[in-house]
């Protein structure tokens, strides 16, 4: 814990999202404003930023040559971040350890921890400087207590989805979820396209019971993904690039067609855990 370094984030004030009939009326720079959280990913430095989205938390941490320590901000009214949440934490960058109440967790990339509900301290570091480690953190509030658990990439839970016909075939991983590492609410994995295909989440659908939000990464930096949100009669894009995470209430479509095949990470929270649970919408249906 020595020269460990805590961010500035105690200050962090809450993002509130539209009303979706508010939501058809902005301007790009007010969709952007409301629906999508970028600069997560600051060398040296631990990035929160709070939304009322079932009071989800993201954040962003970079360790370079000293460590970064979770804090807790302000409007969490809590005495360490994890005193009333749950946390998930994917690696998108080069090696690095996340110590969790005195236990060290080495993660490589595409590898997701699971920290439970009472956990005081967590700290991040990086094997190397140049080439840190890049935590994306995802948090929502937690009324039960499960053990930390690393899953590797190997041990995901593993679907095949699409086809190279239609230009959205890709493997979905699974990692927090019902039958994989236990949680309260949070449910967390990445889904990685192949080569040539561009297209997630077609044909689209809604979540009435949950939220959710999408990481994309594994981008260079002149590649970009048009993400498609709205309600499925008004729909809206958003212009989203490596590192960048856009928010999807339950009643907005989340997809997304990119320049060149990527990743996304995709978490939820909410009433329930079933991957199961959307309501689909048809083709013919989107607008």
């Amino acid at each position: 814990m020595d020269g460990a370094v805590t961010s500035p984030t105690n200050q962090t004030p809450m993002r509130y999202l539209p009303h979706p009939d508010a939501a058809k009326r902005l301007t790009t720079d007010e969709l952007r404003a409301h629906f999508l959280v970028s600069d997560l990913f600051v060398p040296g430095s631990l990035v929160l930023q709070l939304i009322d989205l079932d009071r989800v938390v993201l954040g962003g941490a970079v360790p370079t040559v000293l460590p970064l320590t979770l804090p807790a901000p302000a409007a969490l009214r809590a005495t360490h971040f994890c005193e009333r949440r749950e946390l998930g934490v994917l690696n998108v960058g080069g090696t690095g350890t996340v110590t969790v109440d005195g236990t060290d967790y080495v993660m490589t990339a595409h590898e997701v921890l699971y920290v439970g509900r009472g956990t005081q301290h967590v700290q991040f570091s990086s094997a190397n400087v140049d080439d840190p480690a890049r935590f994306y953190l995802v948090s929502y509030p937690a009324h039960a207590t499960f053990p930390a658990r690393l899953v590797r990439a190997a041990d995901a839970d593993v679907l095949e989805l699409g086809s190279t016909s239609t230009a959205n075939k890709r493997r979905v991983r699974r990692y927090i979820h019902a039958g994989g590492a236990q949680s309260c609410q949070l449910v967390m994995g990445v889904t990685t396209l192949e080569a040539g295909s561009v297209w997630n989440t077609m044909p689209t659908h809604t979540h009435f019971r949950r939220t959710e939000v999408y990481l994309y990464f594994g981008m260079p930096r002149d590649a970009m993904v048009v993400h498609l949100m709205g309600e499925p009669q008004e729909t809206r894009s958003l212009i989203v690039r490596d590192g960048d995470v856009a928010l999807s209430p339950g009643w907005s479509i989340h997809a997304g067609c990119g320049t060149q095949a990527y990743a996304f990470c995709w978490a939820m929270g909410g009433e329930n855990q079933d991957y199961a649970d959307m309501q689909m919408v048809g083709m013919d249906e989107i607008r």
